[in-house]
């Protein structure tokens, strides 16, 4: 089953060290993406902390999974957090990034949030996509 996958990601990324092959931005979203998946949140954001801030790109990328990772265990703040750092970092904050980050206020119960950040999103000339 996927959800179970984040585990052999993990050491997969912690196995490169003892490798020829390097940890990158590409290596850690995937692992990220495999916690996100796997609803491990705190791990997803320890990965994401270890990242390396040039990678702007697919930091980015990164910052979605791991916000997809807090949404699945209801982990609203953390992902309101990460949105914040998104903006805060000069990342590309796009409809997904709000998605990611209003369904896991939605998942938390706070629809209220949730609304706010629809509303944000509407004022940084994103069209929602629900």
């Amino acid at each position: 089953e996927k959800c179970a996958q984040w585990q052999r990601a993990l050491a997969l990324l912690v196995g490169m060290g003892n490798a020829v092959l390097e940890k990158n931005a590409i290596s850690c979203s995937a692992a990220i993406s495999a916690c996100a998946k796997g609803a491990q949140w705190q791990r997803a954001l320890a990965l994401l902390s270890t990242m390396d801030d040039a990678v702007l790109e697919s930091y980015a990328i990164s910052f979605r999974s791991a916000m997809t990772a807090c949404e699945k265990s209801a982990e609203w703040q953390q992902a309101v957090m990460l949105l914040d750092s998104m903006f805060q970092a000069i990342l590309e904050v796009d409809v997904m990034s709000y998605n990611a980050a209003i369904s896991a206020c939605e998942k938390g119960a706070h629809v209220q949030q949730a609304f706010m950040l629809l509303s944000a999103m509407g004022l940084t000339i994103l069209e929602p996509d629900v």
